[in-house]
């Protein structure tokens, strides 16, 4: 159990990390839609190609991304930088 959240924990980092380096850059999608594609392979990888620890890990990880962006998922926005003046780690954009 205790390796799941530190993949979830891992994902949500690697989310923050990516909003923080590259959340002025405009031409960049969002790191939310990276976030979707890891759960949807995950899930792939799980129910489809059956191997079900890499595909939990990349579940978990996606799913840790998606929830690091999930303020800009909620508005729908795909592309274009943030206007955010000061970048916090932890907390939800």
């Amino acid at each position: 159990m205790a390796d799941y959240l530190i993949t979830l924990l891992a994902g949500f980092t690697a989310g923050r990390l990516g909003h923080i380096i590259g959340g002025d850059v405009a031409w960049i999608p969002h790191h939310w839609i990276f976030g979707l594609i890891l759960i949807l392979m995950g899930l792939f990888f799980i129910y489809v190609k059956k191997i079900k620890y890499f595909g939990l890990v990349l579940l978990l990880v996606g799913i840790g991304v998606f929830i690091s962006d999930f303020k800009d998922f909620l508005a729908l926005k795909f592309f274009g930088a943030d206007d955010v003046s000061f970048r916090r780690f932890w907390g939800i954009d």
